[in-house]
């Protein structure tokens, strides 16, 4: 399993030209898919006069889900090659979209590949691309006489809080990076024998 992937750290923008067509390239951060359909419907509004919004993203780890679309150009002409340059730097939860104004002259399926491989990588080209940690969520479950021992082992695993209610039954949701669950899952083990009272699911 994967601890870490790439992704970009903002939102970049590219232009490519071609025989009087304008190819606008544009590259987001996503999550999910939401974000990924948020983002297209932005573009559409602001550009609502372009004749095609051909795009590409990839998304988890691992980068197993994906999506490439064509948006009425010729079959694989233009998803395919924006999918291309994202795989071509290793990119995940990454949406790359190119909108295309006609300028008249038809391209060719070949060149207009090319263009829409050249319109992503020139977006591509301004990104500034970082490593991110895999992350894993946990839910801590503990009375609230055991929070300073809890407490600890956030600061110490360098743990997110994500969520946390502080009542006579406490919880506390938290992400964690692969790399130190292993290691967290034996340190929580010895608290538990130990008789501290935590459980996580």
């Amino acid at each position: 399993m994967t601890h870490s992937y790439r992704t970009i750290e903002l939102p970049v923008q590219g232009v490519y030209k071609e025989k009087g067509s304008r190819f606008l390239a544009f590259g987001y951060p996503v999550a999910d898919e939401a974000a990924i359909r948020a983002c297209l419907e932005k573009l559409k509004k602001e550009y609502h006069d372009a004749r095609h919004y051909c795009f590409a993203w990839v998304l988890g780890p691992e980068g197993t889900r994906f999506r490439a679309f064509d948006d009425g150009e010729p079959g694989h002409s233009a998803g395919d090659p924006i999918l291309g340059a994202l795989r071509h730097h290793d990119l995940t939860d990454v949406l790359l979209v190119v909108v295309r104004y006609f300028g008249g002259i038809k391209l060719g399926v070949g060149n207009l590949a090319g263009a829409y491989k050249a319109a992503a990588r020139e977006a591509l080209q301004h990104a500034v691309i970082i490593e991110k940690e895999v992350k894993e969520y946990l839910v801590f479950k503990f009375p609230y006489g055991s929070t300073a021992e809890v407490m600890k082992l956030v600061k110490e695993y360098n743990m997110e809080i994500t969520d946390q209610q502080f009542q006579d039954d406490c919880r506390m949701k938290v992400s964690v990076g692969l790399k130190e669950k292993e290691s967290l899952m034996k340190k929580i083990a010895l608290l538990q024998a130990l008789k501290v009272d935590l459980e996580v699911s």
